[in-house]
């Protein structure tokens, strides 16, 4: 069922609730686990030491929520209708410490990893029954503009490409479509691997 963006609003996840954070984050599973957005943040090595109630800790303390005058927050929330119902990662690249050795960014690259200019994108929820209504694609275009203010010169992300009438579990699709990039303006880098592209906008500094 399409939605008309009209009825799509995206804020800061600052500007969220916790209760609003925890409905869209804390259904999702990452690798048969709560997640609540840790997967690039937390080394293999002290996965399996965290539970989820430290993990929704951290979330909580790296988003601000419920702190609209805050200055720093790592993701959006998109809402229905004021219906949460979505969430994008964002932040500089340099805040996803398992994206720095990723297979799937660097290959074919050469640029300076540490560079704090360069924003990611790195991860899309959506609730079960809220999907195929263009909520990653507002989300996409959000995340950009977000960055953009925030003094980025730079944001990427790395999505799966997408085949017409085949399905992809959510699990593997929460990095993002290709498509949802295209329309939010982003080019393609590199190839790493059959079904992942790196994308990236370059940006302006309203700064």
């Amino acid at each position: 069922m399409p939605t008309t963006n009209d009825r799509i609003s995206i804020v800061p996840a600052n500007e969220a609730s916790w209760e609003d954070l925890e409905a869209v984050l804390g259904p999702a599973r990452c690798h048969g686990a709560k997640c609540y957005c840790q997967r690039f943040k937390i080394p293999n090595s002290q996965w399996k030491l965290t539970d989820d109630d430290e993990r929704a800790f951290q979330l909580r303390i790296q988003t601000d929520c419920e702190n609209p005058e805050s200055n720093f927050t790592s993701g959006l929330v998109a809402y229905l209708d004021h219906d949460p119902v979505g969430w994008c990662a964002v932040e500089p690249r340099i805040a996803f410490k398992k994206l720095m050795n990723s297979p799937v960014v660097w290959p074919g690259r050469d640029e300076n990893k540490n560079d704090t200019s360069v924003w990611s994108i790195t991860c899309f929820i959506v609730r079960k029954g809220f999907r195929r209504r263009g909520i990653t694609y507002a989300l996409t275009r959000a995340a950009v503009e977000f960055a953009r203010k925030k003094g980025a010169l730079a944001i990427e992300g790395y999505p799966m490409i997408t085949v017409p009438e085949k399905d992809i579990p959510w699990g593997e699709l929460h990095v993002g479509a290709y498509n949802a990039f295209i329309a939010a303006g982003f080019r393609e880098v590199t190839r790493p691997t059959k079904r992942r592209v790196v994308m990236r906008i370059e940006l302006q500094s309203e700064g």
